[in-house]
């Protein structure tokens, strides 16, 4: 068993083209012996990732701020206590809004993502 407190985990930049703007991923699991994911996806204001798609459905569950989720055909503000199911497949993106910044929780399997 493993319990970890969000502070106690250190938040890397990302970058590599999938993001715009600052993020910060904060991994509460994502080790080469475990096919679970699991990480904490801090965006600064404004900080959005580009359009995407997995291989594997993901789940993002939100914990702070106001965001974006988006497909080609909709758009739609997420808030704290909000699941999104992405379908593997699905074309999408998500970040934070203009005036927030924002977090969730994304819980995948190990798989690609293209973009």
């Amino acid at each position: 068993m493993k319990v970890l407190k969000t502070s106690d985990i250190e938040a890397k930049e990302r970058g590599g083209g999938l993001f715009k703007g600052r993020v910060t991923v904060q991994s509460v699991l994502d080790s080469d012996d475990s096919a679970l994911r699991t990480n904490l996806i801090n965006f600064d204001e404004g900080a959005v990732n580009v359009f995407h798609t997995h291989d594997f459905d993901q789940v993002l569950y939100v914990t702070a701020g106001e965001g974006i989720i988006a497909t080609e055909k909709e758009e739609i503000r997420i808030t704290p206590g909000t699941f999104v199911v992405i379908p593997a497949g699905e074309k999408h993106w998500h970040g934070a809004t203009p005036g927030s910044s924002f977090s969730h929780i994304a819980i995948s399997i190990r798989g690609k993502t293209t973009f």
